[in-house]
């Protein structure tokens, strides 16, 4: 089993200690687990800023990668809130400012709104998941420091409903084409079975089959815990839906560079 994105209490929005979160990988069979603590800068989220002490986050990542090292692989990592603008500034000045092994470019804020708190004030449904996509595109042909792409369609979890994709599925391909231009994966981030998203994953259906038809091959597995009981979540069940969709092989990484294991 392999967990590529967990959260500590170096994340504004988890309280359980670093090394506890690698117990909790190790007691659950766990071989390989990438640390991937929040930076977000210039988030607009009121509760949860998102930074982080990068002090005393790197020098834990590296205590526990040796500590660690006869019982589990830690890869060190983050995951890097994308904004435009200025903000892209900082994000390459963190993914530049250690050895990371692993970098995740995630949207939790688009068009200067956070998606969690007032994102679709001003937006209907359809506008705001469009503008969504959007947002990513613009972003990620401009920042192109990250890895893998999380929670790729996110914004379903924060939509008063899902509409049909149909009319979406242009701009999410240019998406996939970028990523996949650019050498950089998507990941199938667990969390969407915790948020009982009516049986949607994260990606969807229609998108983890068009990455895959696009010849779309990095493909990590997180649970994106924040808890130590969310560790290793959903692991199997992702396996299951990988393989469905054509998927033989998920991706490892080791100072940037992807590696594939059979699943």
């Amino acid at each position: 089993m392999y967990d590529y994105h967990i959260h500590s209490n170096f994340s504004d929005d988890s309280d359980t200690p670093l090394n506890e979160m690698i117990e909790a990988a190790i007691e659950k069979g766990i071989v390989e687990i990438a640390v991937t603590d929040h930076y977000d800068p210039d988030n607009p989220d009121r509760e949860f800023p998102m930074e982080i002490d990068f002090l005393g986050y790197h020098k834990q990542l590296a205590e526990a990668v040796e500590h660690f090292s006869d019982r589990i692989k830690v890869i060190k990592g983050i995951e890097i809130g994308v904004q435009h603008g200025d903000t892209l500034i900082k994000c390459e000045n963190a993914a530049a400012a250690f050895p990371y092994d692993f970098i995740i470019g995630g949207f939790h804020s688009a068009c200067g709104y956070d998606l969690r708190e007032n994102y679709f004030k001003n937006k209907n449904t359809e506008e705001g998941i469009y503008d969504f996509y959007a947002y990513i595109a613009d972003c990620i042909r401009r920042f192109k420091n990250f890895d893998i792409l999380a929670h790729f369609n996110i914004i379903d979890r924060y939509a008063d409903y899902v509409p049909d994709y149909a009319p979406y599925m242009e701009i999410i391909e240019h998406i996939l084409k970028t990523l996949i231009d650019n050498n950089k994966g998507l990941e199938f981030n667990a969390s969407c079975f915790r948020y009982n998203l009516s049986g949607r994953t994260t990606p969807a259906s229609e998108i983890l089959g068009m990455y895959k038809s696009m010849g779309g091959e990095i493909m990590t597995i997180g649970s994106d815990a924040h808890k130590a009981q969310d560790v290793g979540y959903g692991y199997h069940k992702i396996v299951d839906i990988l393989k469905s969709h054509g998927f033989n092989y998920i991706s490892l990484f080791e100072k940037r560079k992807p590696s594939f294991v059979k699943i």
